[in-house]
């Protein structure tokens, strides 16, 4: 048969040609990471070309599988960023690893649905291992339980809804529409923190306005002075304060809030504290970053994302809150053709947030935690502080350049001088923009105090000096050439 699907054979492809091709695509697949440096970053592409080169509408019979495993060559890869690429540096870098590619291959073949503990109770029990495993390297007391997701937008959306619920009567049941019974409800962040607390506030009822941003102070970290007149100016207005959102790890700079400051007014005011620590969080694995962890254990819930600093592949989210019933008592629901394999579980995580369907998330974790170890962890991201430290000690050196914010973790950010400010912003623009085109690396602009600056984000553990040091040389030549 040749691989091919004729339209009346039944069934999957026969075992010869699925273990042939299986085989064929692990090479494939082992080639790309062994040579990935030598692609170029940044698809050439315009948009629409790619989808236009195909037929537009669904084939009526199969083909053979060799033939679509050969077009990953010839249409997938030339549309591919190359996230994985040593010299990618934009946003937080790539947690690519090989043991969490061989893992998420696994989680493919067992397919398995992890929304009740019978359903597949390896996929529960190991997802509760690798969250104790990760609460002890985080050093959150027995008080905490987790419960995993794909991002921390989710995290933080369930945090904040489990908020809702303890500050305003009965909304799970009734809702908050048509209430005049429910306050007015007020979320606090920095002007630092993620967009995702705006969207929670949006899918939760609470509203984008009623996100309130505090102003950070020169380190961009969340103003606590500020935050304490927002709160005391909201309640003489008739809002509720509901929750603070602290950031261990910001998204243009990588500052870390005052969490401890930021808990007793929390408590002050009887206000949820969530932290957003989903890149800063990983810090923790390393005994000489203790320092990261100030206050952790003053707060109600707390997301850390392992796709971010601990290596695990894209996606993994996990959320802690003290007292997971807070969390339960919001979004357990059993249907009844889910009672029978709800009963007698110790834990059931689809009754901890808005999905059912739940991937098998913990096996590529465990997989990857176990094959580095926490020692073996630290090495790596101590190694990414130590390349961000000495990228920033270039720049530094350097008379075009300023650093732009103090570089705290794996993020530098940094600005092209020139003589006026709007003068500076469109060099800056422009260099981000011809490095990222020319394919060689790839690097992030962002806005702080309301100018533009280049970031540079490390987390890649193919990234070595010699790829910072090339991305550098390359910063140097774009400013040398381009226009003022």
């Amino acid at each position: 048969m040749n691989g091919v699907n004729k339209q009346e054979q039944l069934g999957d492809i026969p075992a010869d040609v699925f273990r042939k091709h299986l085989h064929e695509l692990a090479d494939w697949i082992a080639d790309y990471r062994e040579n990935i440096a030598s692609y170029r970053i940044s698809p050439t592409a315009p948009a629409g070309a790619i989808r236009a080169a195909l037929p537009q509408s669904a084939p009526e019979r199969g083909e053979p599988l060799g033939e679509i495993i050969s077009d990953i060559d010839r249409i997938v890869m030339p549309g591919v960023m190359h996230w994985a690429h040593p010299d990618f540096m934009g946003y937080f870098g790539a947690t690519t690893t090989a043991p969490g590619i061989l893992a998420e291959m696994v989680v493919a073949a067992l397919n398995v649905n992890a929304m009740t503990w019978r359903t597949s109770p390896v996929a529960t029990e190991l997802e509760t291992l690798v969250l104790d495993w990760l609460q002890q390297w985080l050093g959150l007391t027995s008080e905490f339980r987790g419960v995993v997701y794909d991002t921390a937008s989710i995290s933080t959306m369930h945090a904040l809804a489990a908020a809702r619920e303890e500050a305003a009567d009965s909304v799970r049941a009734l809702g908050i529409s048509g209430r005049d019974d429910v306050p007015m409800l007020r979320v606090y962040t920095s002007d630092q923190a993620h967009s995702s607390v705006d969207k929670a506030a949006i899918a939760l009822g609470i509203g984008e306005q009623n996100v309130r941003r505090v102003a950070s102070d020169s380190e961009f970290k969340m103003d606590v002075d500020a935050l304490r007149a927002a709160v005391a100016d909201d309640i003489r207005n008739g809002y509720k304060p509901l929750a603070v959102v602290a950031t261990v790890g910001t998204t243009s700079t990588a500052s870390v809030d005052p969490v401890r400051a930021i808990a007793s007014i929390c408590r002050e005011y009887d206000m949820w504290l969530h932290i957003d620590a989903a890149y800063g969080g990983g810090l923790a694995v390393l005994p000489e970053c203790d320092w990261v962890k100030d206050g952790w254990n003053e707060a109600d819930s707390l997301v850390v994302n392992s796709h971010k600093m601990l290596f695990v592949p894209f996606d993994f989210s996990t959320l802690y809150v003290r007292d997971m019933r807070r969390l339960r008592d919001v979004f357990t629901l059993i249907p009844e053709y889910l009672r029978g394999d709800a009963a007698g579980a110790e834990i059931n995580y689809m009754d901890y947030g808005v999905q059912l369907g739940r991937r098998f998330r913990g096996l590529k974790a465990w997989m990857v935690w176990r094959t580095f170890g926490r020692l073996g962890i630290a090495a790596r991201i101590r190694d990414h502080l130590r390349l961000a430290q000495l990228f920033a000690s270039w720049v530094d050196e350097d008379q075009r350049f300023e650093l732009a914010a103090p570089t705290v973790m794996g993020v530098v950010c940094f600005r092209i001088k020139a003589a006026d400010d709007n003068t500076a912003d469109r060099l800056n623009s422009r260099a981000v923009e011809t490095i990222n085109i020319s394919g060689k690396s790839y690097l992030m602009q962002t806005k702080l105090r309301g100018r533009t600056v280049i970031r540079l984000g490390l987390g890649n553990l193919l990234t070595t000096e010699k790829n910072v040091r090339r991305t550098w040389e390359i910063i140097q030549q774009t400013v040398s050439t381009i226009p003022g």
